[in-house]
């Protein structure tokens, strides 16, 4: 006697799933003959999208650049689509495998969310950063890491100007950002067209690498200025916005810019170029530090808790400690939105906030210890490949390895100012920081598959 039982499916389910396998075929053919004559179905389009992204950053709104940016996922995902079999540019590396299960917990995340509509939002956000940084990857290996690098330093050329201009004539505070009680207060901040110093210097973090290495790569003399130029401006803005934690990223960005370019150049320099160029580097760092006296003080205001900003992200990571007690294993969801609705059943009085200033405090309250390590192993994944790449190219003496540097030295920046601010979050940063994640992908070379014959 059988004893299994076999259940039939309902005519009308194997129906509709045989049509939607048929018409989900028939919609590919479609996309994949309209992209061999349309313009719009192409990497050209594609590529303008991201230089659009990157190039208006500074000066949109956050929902305007999120239209922007949910058109460069549309066209990805339509010329994705449209791939013929016989692709020639792989898109998988191993940076894709923790990114698409930090995804997946995220989602799951969302899922189980106390606040799961506000969740949702922020999961939208996740969602179009990443396939900024897969659409960006995409490009770079057909030939476009410059252009986009340029259209990034171009615009940050023009911040830069503005910040300029702010921290000559004067610029009047939009909101509180510095202890009234301190020795730096009436100090101006600039902010660019930024409207937040701290934000600014967020966004100028990758300015001293990318333009550094321009300068130093590029072969027009035109180029190689305007990196040049936004290098030096860049890094004076960001000691001119007074963000501690901007002052902090610098200093780490320059100090990974520095001992990365020993490194390359090492077989051509002698034995004592490293421990001078670390020594010379520290030293303009404090020299600069103690000559100047206002930001003399707001580094010295960074230790301790006397100055009331201090005081004050001590008290709210006390409290998100306890958010993350609640919520230990997959978080609250994604996004400021979660946040700001679960933060108050946990704030202290008068200690209101939008954020956790901190990022792996940020990363922990939103999608849990899992969600913390699996990012963890995403960022170990990235410097893993980009030093395995950055070897590579300095054997082969390819000078194109020298953006692997700039983007080692801006994740480190950025890495470093977001132990103390959450600006990292905002659609400016972001972005730049899957910009330089997507430097380093575009390296990626798959190893030969061997095949055994029998």
């Amino acid at each position: 006697m059988n004893s299994k039982i076999k259940l039939p499916i309902p005519q009308f389910l194997q129906s509709w799933w045989h049509h939607s396998q048929t018409r989900f075929f028939q919609l590919i053919s479609t996309l994949q003959d309209w992209r061999e004559g349309s313009r719009l179905l192409s990497a050209q389009f594609l590529g303008c999208l991201l230089v659009v992204l990157l190039a208006t950053l500074p000066f949109l709104e956050n929902a305007q650049t999120g239209v922007i940016g949910g058109a460069v996922a549309i066209a990805w995902l339509m010329l994705w689509l449209s791939d013929r079999q016989d692709r020639t540019v792989p898109i998988w590396t191993p940076i894709h495998l923790p990114l698409v299960i930090y995804w997946a917990i995220a989602l799951i995340a969302t899922l189980v969310s106390p606040v799961r509509v506000a969740a949702i939002d922020g999961m939208v956000k996740l969602t179009l950063y990443m396939l900024a940084f897969v659409s960006m990857s995409r490009l770079m290996r057909l030939g476009w890491r410059s252009i986009l690098v340029g259209a990034y330093l171009v615009s940050a050329l023009v911040a830069c100007a503005y910040g300029l201009q702010q921290w000559y004539l004067g610029a009047p505070e939009l909101a509180t950002w510095t202890d009234p009680t301190s020795e730096t207060a009436g100090v101006t901040r600039v902010y660019s067209f930024l409207g937040n110093p701290n934000l600014f210097a967020g966004y100028l973090m990758p300015a001293l690498p990318l333009g550094a290495i321009a300068a130093i790569h590029w072969r027009s003399w035109g180029m190689k200025a305007l990196g040049a130029i936004v290098a030096i401006l860049g890094a004076f803005c960001i000691t001119q916005t007074q963000s501690r934690g901007g002052l902090m990223g610098l200093a780490a960005a320059s100090f990974t810019l520095v001992l990365l370019l020993v490194y390359w150049w090492g077989k051509r320099l002698p034995t004592w170029t490293l421990p001078v160029a670390f020594g010379g580097t520290a030293g303009a760092i404090a020299l600069g530090t103690i000559l100047v006296p206002t930001l003399r003080k707001r580094v010295g205001s960074i230790f301790g808790t006397e100055d009331s900003s201090n005081a004050f992200r001590v008290n709210v990571w006390q409290s998100v400690l306890n958010m993350i007690k609640a919520k230990p294993i997959l978080g609250i969801g994604p996004g400021n939105k979660a946040f700001n609705l679960v933060y108050p059943q946990y704030q202290r009085s008068g200690y209101s906030a939008l954020g956790t200033y901190s990022v792996p405090l940020e990363i922990t309250v939103e999608t849990g210890i899992v969600g913390v390590i699996c990012y963890g192993w995403l960022i170990f994944t990235v410097f893993q490949q980009a030093w395995i790449a950055l070897n590579r190219l300095r054997m082969e003496r390819d000078s194109s390895g020298l953006w692997i540097i700039a983007a080692i030295a801006t994740l480190v920046g950025m890495m470093v100012h977001g132990l103390v601010d959450t600006v990292w979050y905002r659609p400016q940063v972001q972005l730049l920081w899957w910009l330089e994640i997507a430097i380093i992908s575009s390296f990626y070379i798959a190893p030969i598959e061997t095949k055994i014959e029998e």
